[in-house]
């Protein structure tokens, strides 16, 4: 399951992980978040142990969707060692995903 990464948790879960990254920010009204989300939680199953899946409420964590310049959703950030490697904005296929994150593990 997809961990859920807010304000608080962000540094530890994601900037100081040794692991791969995925974050996904979105948002409940957003129609492509709900087509997104449940591929979000397929990677973070297949994915457990190789890499961190979390997804981010932009409406509940304004600090991280500021500092990062989110002003589209669903928005995919890829981390590696605490850096920003990749990214993908909107609704994409599973694959898509996947292929960015398995970049990622090398």
């Amino acid at each position: 399951m997809a961990l859920e990464i807010t304000d608080a948790n962000f540094d530890e879960l994601v900037l100081k992980s040794d692991k791969p990254v995925l974050i996904d920010f979105w948002a409940e009204w957003c129609g492509p978040c709900r087509m997104v989300g449940p591929v979000v939680e397929d990677i973070a199953k297949e994915y457990e142990g190789k890499a961190v899946v979390g997804k981010v409420n932009v409406d509940n964590n304004p600090g991280i969707s500021t500092k990062f310049g989110i002003r589209n959703i669903p928005a995919l950030l890829f981390f590696k060692n605490g850096e920003i490697v990749d990214k993908q904005i909107g609704a994409v296929p599973k694959s898509v995903l996947t292929d960015k994150l398995v970049k990622q593990l090398v």
